[in-house]
């Protein structure tokens, strides 16, 4: 379903999400379960580019713009280590808006990346996320809620996207969803880790 397209997406972050879930289960069957670890790395200065890996593979998206509350995402590379170092530094670094870190091999396997690239540098931190993720498809949009555990923190989020903004507007007002705040993933983690301030 569009897989290679941006998409519009809302979505909201909470303990408990009471008759939002109800409401998911009433709307659709259940389309889709999976589970997946994966690991977000974030920096103070990155609003914009959610970097991740999952299954050994890096995956960019990119915060396109936003338009009647909703954040539209671009899938931007999708690449499996091992990683060439010029790769690297010249895509990886500058999407996570970090100084340019000093590079010691022409290629990087995962853990050596994690080892001796992100955790020694100052302004980037890694979250691991492990993720349980119930899908439906409600209006032709992609909904979806997850339990995950963010370094352990467990939290819920519920999610709609799709290309198409009015079916996804539509979705979130039927899911009772309007008195929530848009949170993406990498601001929720950041949230999360300190690293930038709750609501108030």
């Amino acid at each position: 379903m569009h897989n290679n397209l941006p998409r519009y997406e809302f979505r909201a972050f909470a303990r408990n999400f009471g008759l939002i879930e109800e409401r998911l289960r009433r709307f659709s069957e259940l389309d889709n379960f999976r589970e997946s670890s994966e690991i977000y790395i974030v920096s103070a200065g990155n609003r914009k580019n959610n970097v991740k890996i999952r299954h050994n593979t890096l995956d960019i998206k990119v915060l396109l713009k936003e338009e009647k509350g909703l954040q539209q995402w671009s899938p931007l590379t999708k690449l499996e280590f091992p990683l060439e170092m010029g790769f690297i530094r010249n895509e990886v670094s500058p999407h996570l808006g970090v100084a340019i870190p000093e590079f010691k091999r022409s290629e990087y396997t995962l853990d050596q990346y994690l080892e001796e690239i992100v955790r020694p540098h100052p302004e980037l931190f890694i979250a691991r996320v492990f993720k349980r993720r119930f899908g439906y498809i409600i209006n032709g949009c992609v909904s979806e809620i997850a339990e995950l555990l963010i370094n352990s923190a467990a939290i819920k989020t519920v999610s709609v996207e799709s290309v198409n903004i009015e079916e996804l507007l539509k979705t979130k007002e039927m899911l009772g969803l309007h008195g929530y705040e848009n949170v993406n993933y990498l601001l929720a983690i950041k949230r999360i880790l300190g690293i930038e301030p709750l609501p108030e």
